[in-house]
């Protein structure tokens, strides 16, 4: 195993220091936009555009890798990054700054499709499962490590974007001075909407909420903590303690995903979710010692949901369609990351920053009320569940590709790329009549 994970080194060592910087970044940029008094709306806009840029740059990654190739494709787009970076502490522009966070998002993307599908092709069948385990634990990591880089800085002035750009600069190092062989690049696998949504739609919900959950917690979670009158190092560790506990749930929890029913699963995570975020509404005053436990009882619920939602749809699709599975579950919880910011920043805007919990109680709420033991009939559950469970705790800083790496999924028998008869697992009454009309084909 060391022999394995040592053989990738320089990928991990890009990761860890890409995500250090992104990490700090998001952080950062909400509690300054809160002390410059900018509406919690505009700073759930930035979250939101960032992560539609990485939902839209996975498709257009894949052009630029195949145009100029995996090293080449990595610098442009961490000179870009580093450059939108350096742009933000010139420039106070706040439509501006909304360009420069989407194609961030688009290029940040890109690196991590190289470094993924780097590791995924030159990854044999029988180390996958290490390769990726130890990928998630370097990438969660890295966002950690992120937040507690915010308690070196004493103000929230252009110092910390200076070292976000040298995060993203020195991830150039270790991916140009490598001596691996360049990978073969993989095609997207299409996404076949109708497809997948008439099989797997409560799985596809947890996912949803999923993203509104995590995406809203990137994105508003430090300006609830500076509303309630933290500091930023304070700050760094009540967030930072969220994410390590989310990361550290991922093992424990997998034992218990791999013997208990999904369903049970995920509705534990959703009665958790909602008892533990009411005690927050507003109307108790904590000690920050306390608030940090229950920051990292709600991460270790919050960050499970993904993993839980992803192996409860693999249970339910054929292994050979798990590629293009990954494909519409990284759009759904991307949406899903996108509108979450995006609703809470004008939620907050028009009430006030205890909203952000109520929020998260909703979500889970709904969740409960979708998700119901007896809406699973079981008709579609494949020949090997229930699938074995893999730690994932956040999707939001990676790209699809990561998905060729679970070792669930064999990429060799995938057959995600043929046309698929999205009708024929539809009810007879949706599907079409006249024989003329064309097939769908997956997009």
């Amino acid at each position: 195993m060391v022999r394995t994970i040592g053989s990738f080194f320089s990928l991990y060592l890009a990761s860890l220091v890409l995500l250090l910087g992104a990490g700090l970044f998001n952080t950062y940029m909400g509690l300054r936009l809160t002390e410059q008094s900018v509406s919690e709306a505009w700073v759930g806009g930035l979250i939101a555009i960032y992560y539609l840029g990485l939902v839209f740059g996975a498709r257009m990654g894949h052009k630029l890798i195949q145009r100029v190739g995996h090293i080449r494709a990595y610098a442009s787009s961490a000179a870009f990054v580093t450059v939108a970076v350096l742009a933000q502490a010139l420039i106070d522009n706040l439509w501006i700054w909304l360009v420069l966070r989407f194609f961030a998002g688009m290029a940040m993307v890109t690196q991590f499709m190289v470094i993924e599908s780097w590791l995924n092709e030159q990854t044999e069948n029988e180390s996958r499962g290490q390769v990726f385990a130890f990928y998630m634990l370097i990438s969660g990591l890295g966002t950690v490590l992120g937040q507690l880089a915010l308690t070196l800085f004493d103000q929230l002035n252009y110092q910390p974007l200076i070292f976000v750009a040298i995060c993203f600069v020195m991830s150039l190092v270790p991916v140009t001075l490598t001596r691996r062989i360049h990978p073969v690049l993989q095609l997207p696998a299409p996404i076949a909407v109708r497809y997948y949504v008439s099989r797997v739609p409560m799985s596809l919900m947890v996912l949803f909420l999923a993203g509104l959950i995590t995406g809203a917690f990137y994105g508003l979670a430090p300006v609830y903590a500076i509303k309630h009158n933290m500091n930023s190092g304070q700050v760094a560790v009540w967030l930072a303690a969220s994410v390590a506990a989310g990361l550290m749930s991922q093992w424990p929890l997998g034992w218990l995903a791999d013997r208990i029913n999904r369903i049970s699963m995920i509705r534990v995570n959703g009665v958790a979710l909602l008892v533990l975020t009411i005690p927050l509404w507003g109307w108790l005053s904590m000690p920050f010692w306390l608030l940090v436990m229950f920051s990292c009882a709600i991460g270790a619920m919050q960050f499970t949901l993904y993993p839980l939602g992803a192996a409860f749809a693999n249970d339910n699709i054929e292994p050979e369609r798990r590629v293009g599975l990954s494909a519409i579950v990284y759009m759904v919880y991307g949406l899903g990351a996108c509108l979450g910011p995006l609703l809470v920043g004008v939620l907050m805007d028009q009430f006030n920053s205890d909203i952000y919990y109520i929020f998260v109680s909703a979500c889970a709420l709904t969740l409960l009320l979708f998700v119901r033991p007896k809406k699973v009939t079981g008709a579609h559950l494949s020949e090997d569940a229930p699938t074995q469970f893999v730690p994932m705790y956040d999707s939001l800083q990676s790209s699809n590709v990561v998905a060729a790496l679970d070792p669930r999924v064999d990429v060799e028998s995938d057959v995600s790329h043929e046309l698929v008869d999205q009708e024929a697992d539809l009810p007879e009454a949706d599907r079409k009549t006249d024989p003329q009309d064309p097939q769908p084909v997956p997009t």
